[in-house]
């Protein structure tokens, strides 16, 4: 098409007087069939590094709203801003590794190259990803007529529901599985990022895929999710069960990836989502040592506490500080009760915005303009009350200041790291089976078991993660306060986080769910998901307890974005409406708000998925 339209518009020029240029041209006006087409091993390369389902739109858009409606994280007055669900990003990659795979699929039929299926085969598992994810935010989907117009297909593609969805992605994972097991196919190792050409492990992650969407099928068909949970322990494929096979790569180095080894250029300080108190709470309680991972530690390290002591200011030190530090018969600091770096995080407490709890809490938590600010001769600093979410766990172009004292030196850590992505690890996967076998699913292992694996290679995986993207503390202390201590896994840590009351084994679904959000912290829509789908954390709960807000009732919490209406020029309008009408989805936008009449559109007119799960907070297993 790109050929013809050049020839065309050099074939007008020649009419206005440059004729002589015909001849030069002439061959550009080509049928499709026959323009010079990129290889599959190149178009390979290129879908990878396209590749992508939480770049900076969705932390921008998408997450806030995540992590404020399960919880999980909190904004700075934890609800500020939209109470609905207006913004969205709306997940649209896995067309782009549509149109790879199609391209790759059409090259190896054109071409008689049986033997280069595979790529187009691993360009399609990162498609039936990104499905997945489009799907749990947009509901039915444009999939199986997509991308196919310049080979004949449809300019409007149809709408799959999710069901039909669903089962297409199966089908297709299915037969991706078996060219994967074809010893006849033939890769070039070096185009492939992620395994670096082997098929095997290509193979396990089109197998764990399927667990994906079993554990969101299992609300309306359970028997159905427990074939496939099924099938994928029995394929001789296996599945992602080590560290070793994981979905974890990243796309360039900095030398020769530019701002593609970075994940984005753009900065998310200033408005990235807070740790919440119930949750930095339920975690240092089971001694996760995960919480270093996921969030920042604050900047009350001893010396900034001394300083203050120093000035006068002791009764100015957040409550939390206060309440974990012991003193010398002087008055000093002398020790921290929880010890470093437990004693560095802290949450934002789980309060509606404006509410009387709120503005109890306002000068310890919501206002601190001043309080936490020091001023030392010319020299003035503030500091950081709360756990962020760590930056550098989402982009690689990051910059760290340590807290130090007004005067004090400036140590920095300014080093841009190619950002690495754990995308599904084996933690999430035994975690899966978990659930399956506690909800009576006879498995090769128990339920215990795969727990057991689940929380402990999540736990290796992050760490992982963290150390090839060199968080902050990560192997250091940067030499400036004496009781700093890095974040690093120690030996032994798993064992005793798995003696903890918060998380070892009783056999209950609370533990595993709430195992499963721990792992998804740093993946927001499988938070959301796994949140929406089982009603943990759950209210009351005595590990990680669902706030049941005053101004809100739980039926006016949304449970997907608002769909505003497509312009009626727009030339997907008349299917797109279609779609929503047969979904029973209303278009519109400010459709919730907060109060007892609040609307319930958001969270009554549910997606496919999500038709038979328990209201937000209230499990029914």
């Amino acid at each position: 098409m790109k050929a013809n339209r050049i020839f065309i518009a050099l074939s007008l020029i020649g009419v206005l007087g440059l004729s002589s240029c015909r001849d030069e041209f002439a061959e550009l006006n080509q049928s499709r069939s026959a323009v010079t087409t990129a290889e599959p091993s190149f178009l390979l390369t290129k879908a990878i590094t396209s590749f992508e389902t939480n770049d900076y739109t969705f932390w921008f858009y998408n997450q806030p709203y995540f992590t404020k409606w399960t919880q999980m994280g909190a904004s700075g007055s934890f609800n500020a801003g939209a109470y609905g669900m207006g913004a969205c990003n709306w997940q649209t990659n896995y067309i782009t590794m549509l149109t790879y795979r199609n391209t790759i699929d059409a090259y190896v039929e054109n071409n008689n190259a049986p033997e280069s299926k595979a790529y187009g085969a691993m360009v399609g598992v990162l498609a039936a990803y990104g499905a997945i994810y489009a799907s749990d935010i947009n509901g039915d989907i444009q999939y199986t007529e997509a991308s196919r117009y310049r080979d004949g297909g449809a300019l409007v593609p149809k709408y799959d529901t999710v069901e039909e969805l669903y089962n297409t992605l199966i089908s297709e994972l299915d037969g991706y599985i078996a060219t994967f097991k074809d010893d006849s196919q033939v890769v070039v190792g070096k185009q492939d990022l992620i395994f670096n050409g082997n098929l095997a492990k290509w193979a396990k992650l089109a197998n764990t895929l399927k667990l994906k969407i079993a554990v969101r099928l299992n609300l309306n068909n359970p028997s159905k999710a427990q074939e496939i949970v099924k099938a994928v322990v029995n394929d001789s494929a296996g599945y992602i069960d080590s560290m070793d096979d994981a979905f974890i790569f990243h796309k360039a180095d900095a030398a020769t990836g530019g701002d593609l080894a970075y994940q984005t250029g753009n900065s998310f300080s200033g408005w990235i989502t807070s740790s919440t108190k119930n949750v930095i709470d339920f975690m240092k309680n089971a001694r996760d040592p995960r919480i270093r991972f996921f969030y920042t530690k604050n900047s009350w390290n001893s010396s900034i506490i001394q300083c203050f002591i120093d000035e006068g200011r002791y009764d100015d030190l957040p409550g939390f500080v206060k309440e974990n530090i012991n003193l010398d018969p002087e008055g000093n600091f002398e020790s921290f009760k929880l010890g470093e770096p437990w004693c560095r995080y802290e949450g934002i407490p789980v309060v509606f915005e404006n509410s009387p709890e709120h503005n109890a809490l306002k000068g310890e938590y919501f206002e601190t303009n001043t309080r936490y600010t020091v001023k030392i001769g010319d020299a003035t600093k503030s500091y950081g009350l709360f756990s962020g979410y760590n930056e550098e766990m989402i982009r690689g172009r990051c910059g760290y200041t340590v807290p130090t004292i007004p005067g004090g030196p400036v140590i920095q850590d300014n080093e841009q790291v190619p950002w690495w992505g754990l995308y599904l690890g084996a933690g999430e996967t035994n975690l899966y089976l978990a659930e399956f076998a506690a909800l009576g699913l006879s498995l090769p292992k128990s339920a215990k078991d795969y727990y057991e694996r689940g929380v402990e290679l999540s736990v290796k995986e992050w760490d992982y993660v963290a150390g090839k993207n060199k968080i902050p503390y990560y192997g250091t202390t940067y030499g400036y306060d004496p009781l700093e201590a890095s974040i690093e896994l120690q030996e032994g840590e798993i064992a005793t986080m798995l003696a903890t009351d918060a998380a070892k084994w009783d056999g209950s679904m609370e533990k595993i769910y709430l195992q499963e959000l721990m792992n998804f912290t740093m993946m927001p829509d499988e938070m959301f998901v796994t949140a929406r789908r089982s009603g943990y954390p759950k209210v009351g709960s005595t590990l990680l307890p669902f706030v049941k807000f005053k101004e809100i009732e739980l039926k006016a919490i949304p449970r997907r974005f608002e769909i505003g209406e497509p312009s009626p020029t727009d030339i997907q309008h008349d299917v797109r409406m279609e779609s929503l009408k047969a979904q029973g989805l209303t278009a519109g936008t400010n459709q919730s708000g907060i109060g007892f009449e609040s609307s319930t559109v958001l969270n009554t007119e549910r997606l496919w998925q999500d038709k038979n799960a328990p209201q937000w907070g209230s499990p029914t297993k």
